[in-house]
């Protein structure tokens, strides 16, 4: 789909889409329909019907909800949005005053989570590939869906001290090693976020290394 912009003509030049449209552009491109997720995708408090300015971030915090009411912000677009599976339904405390915020500034939440992990160019863990230089082979973790991991290699096999510090060279933030495998890693499977449970998978799949986002006490025991 493509989507038409339409210009204004005031102090500058403002690009402007529907918010209906901008909406249906992100669900076909994310392919969000596709995925069984732990939270609605998409739009999830809505705002003004026309968008011109968009702030981005991971979670749709105060902080980052304060930070787009002061740019004049039209749209929030987010990787953990709200309205979890699980959760207190109720609109108290910090979520009632989140969802305030943002409906008194007329500012839309989309939030996409699992179509976020698994596209296969602008997703987190392609994104991650490019950033460690992994050589993208396959997914996995797909289970009744499309995968949310990835599989694939490196161009250099390295032991797991060394590519610890790759990754904390690269993110600019210590990971946790937890050692064990072959002496020399080359096969690696990745899943950003909660993805521990798939380490299982990642080891029937002969893979050296696993990296995820976080991991459980009996993930280090697996």
């Amino acid at each position: 789909m493509a989507v038409k912009l339409s210009i204004l003509t005031q102090d500058r030049y403002k690009f402007m889409v529907q918010l209906s449209q901008l909406i249906q552009y992100l669900d076909e491109l994310l392919q969000a329909p596709a995925f069984s997720d732990y939270c609605p995708n998409g739009l999830q408090v809505q705002g003004r019907e026309e968008v011109s300015r968009i702030v981005s971030g991971v979670t749709a915090s105060q902080a980052l909800i304060d930070a787009a009411i002061e740019r004049q912000a039209d749209a929030v677009l987010v990787h953990h949005g709200f309205f979890w599976k699980g959760e207190d339904a109720r609109l108290v405390g910090m979520k009632r005053r989140r969802i305030k915020s943002l409906l008194e500034a007329d500012i839309s939440l989309i939030a996409y989570h699992l179509p976020l992990d698994a596209h296969p160019q602008l997703g987190n863990n392609a994104q991650l590939a490019r950033l460690l230089g992994f050589e993208i082979e396959g997914g996995f973790g797909g289970g009744k869906g499309p995968d949310i991991g990835m599989l694939g290699r490196l161009s250099t096999p390295m032991e797991g001290t060394a590519m610890k510090q790759h990754i904390a060279s690269a993110l600019q933030r210590e990971p946790l090693h937890v050692a064990g495998g072959p002496p020399q890693i080359e096969r690696i499977a990745w899943c950003s976020g909660g993805a521990h449970s798939y380490i299982e998978e990642a080891v029937a799949l002969g893979m050296d290394a696993f990296i995820t986002g976080e991991v459980s006490e009996q993930t280090v025991h697996i």
